[in-house]
């Protein structure tokens, strides 16, 4: 039986219809994947089922009977919980007061009798987690178990989960997918939003895909391919193996000597990493996220201050300069992990993104006065050149999907033909067309002869995208290998651990 139908669903913003007459079957209990490239209606589609967006038609059916929805607070009456993937959280506050926080109208809180409750139901889903630990000192997989906890407080039986494993490593995502089947077997229906199609294929029990507003497919995941979901989505056939040219490096571009940073807690995070990264040559840093990846390359871009070592590029130290120093006398391009926090404003044009390095200098700017038909030009050009699906560099960034927007940080970092380039996770969150696409622009970047610090704990996509793999583990490099000698069981032992590091 159907527990979710949607019938004729139809979305507009202005001209641009996202969502065009959509067709949706839901089975109670079961775990059914929507899969589709960014901008494709998924998030539209799933804001209209929990009340942020109202359906300009069509028809939404809970358990046979119509329904309206009008408010996120309706959709929780209605027993629809949604878990995003930026997650909704207080850091500040403990477990259990996020779980309770907008349900309770007691001036008194028993937080203590409510956190024994908490405690006693995460058990039952599953679910462990200290519900009075603060949330800001959970690990990531944890403070989601707090979101599925929150939406499940409030009596869920559907929950839509966006791209719920981005930020998970590969332990935690085994954990995750264990507690989604319990919930599945408990009779809680779960819509399963990502890009990752071998997850989609291990999970779910059906797939909807989803291309330009419209539903293309439904099929059983029993049925279907990664090749065959991949070509449903982008309309063409995909690369999942990048065509990376075997080509010799060149000269050191940038050289790293027992390099010493602290984290945000004022700790330790990398402890004497030494290593060299030439001209036409991508290193791959794997590992587990928080093994001091960020700090790295922050340290790297300047951004984070050294306790101690070098960095040479080109051969200069360069260890105390600042950010804006690198930019205006070095080429370096840094493409960091959250294009929405650290790589863009999210409120500017697209055209006012792409300057943001360089809107001082000419030709943008001249006597202090910015030269706006430089920029659009600019804009335009970029648009064309990085195939930014907009229709002009006067769209604001916060209206383009997650993988326009990764091209428009791609377009200012590339520009310049940097001798060094840092992509810290350049693909997370992206679909397969626009992480075909990512590492294309990547690859091509390698062939012209930069030096590519390629950091992701997708640990799949660092092998393919690598000449060495530089492998993390609790801020030290516990090997450096040959991508062509290196296998993924291997790399995977160091990442935890496994082996003694080498010299």
């Amino acid at each position: 039986m159907a527990y979710l139908r949607l019938e004729g669903i139809i979305k507009r913003f202005g001209s641009f219809v996202a969502n065009d007459a959509i067709n949706l079957e839901v089975q109670a209990g079961s775990i059914h994947a929507l899969l589709g490239e960014n901008g494709a209606g998924k998030t539209t589609l799933m804001n209209i089922l929990s009340g942020l967006y109202q359906p300009d038609a069509g028809q939404i059916y809970l358990n046979g009977k119509p329904v309206q929805i009008s408010s996120p607070g309706e959709a929780i009456q209605h027993g629809i919980g949604m878990i995003h993937q930026h997650f909704m959280l207080v850091p500040q506050l403990s477990v259990t007061e996020n779980i309770i926080l907008g349900t309770e109208s007691s001036l008194h809180l028993n937080l203590r009798q409510k956190a024994k409750a908490i405690a006693t139901m995460a058990e039952a889903y599953g679910l462990s987690v200290d519900p009075l630990a603060r949330v800001d000192d959970l690990p990531v997989g944890s403070q989601q178990r707090v979101e599925i906890l929150k939406a499940l407080y409030r009596k869920a039986r559907l929950l839509i989960l966006d791209e719920p494993t981005a930020v998970l490593t590969p332990l935690e995502v085994d954990s995750f997918f264990n507690v989604l089947r319990r919930l599945a077997a408990q009779d809680h229906t779960i819509i399963f939003i990502s890009h990752k199609l071998e997850e989609v294929l291990n999970l779910c029990d059906r797939v909807t895909v989803l291309r330009r507003g419209q539903v293309v497919a439904t099929v059983p995941t029993q049925e279907a391919t990664r090749q065959e979901l991949a070509r449903l989505m982008v309309g063409r056939e995909v690369l999942f193996q990048p065509d990376k040219i075997e080509q010799p490096a060149g000269a050191v571009v940038l050289e790293v000597q027992n390099l010493q940073v602290r984290d945000d807690r004022n700790l330790l995070a990398l402890r004497g990493i030494s290593f060299q990264l030439r001209a036409g040559e991508i290193l791959g840093i794997a590992g587990v996220d928080g093994n001091g990846q960020r700090e790295l390359a922050d340290a790297i871009a300047g951004l984070r201050s050294v306790v101690d070592g070098t960095i040479y590029l080109n051969g200069q130290d360069i260890t105390h300069w600042s950010p804006q120093h690198r930019v205006k006398h070095l080429k370096l391009g840094y493409i960091p992990e959250d294009r929405q926090k650290m790589g863009l404003v999210m409120r500017f044009t697209i055209a006012r993104n792409l300057i943001l390095k360089v809107f001082k200098q000419l030709p943008f700017c001249r006597r202090w006065l910015l030269r706006d038909t430089v920029i659009d030009t600019h804009a335009n050009h970029a648009i064309q050149a990085f195939d930014i699906r907009a229709t002009s560099g006067k769209l604001r960034v916060n209206q383009l999907s997650g993988g326009n927007q990764q091209k428009v940080v791609l377009a200012r970092e590339l520009s310049g033909k940097p001798a060094l380039i840092i992509a810290m996770q350049p693909t997370r969150g992206l679909d397969v067309g626009a992480t075909e696409y990512v590492q294309k622009a990547l690859l091509a970047e390698r062939s012209r002869g930069a030096a590519i610090l390629y950091i992701s704990t997708e640990l799949e996509e660092v092998m393919a995208m690598s000449d060495r793999i530089a492998v993390m583990y609790e801020g030290q490099f516990a090997d450096v290998l040959d991508t062509r000698k290196a296998t993924t069981e291997h790399v995977g032992l160091l990442m935890t651990g496994g082996t003694g590091f080498s010299s």
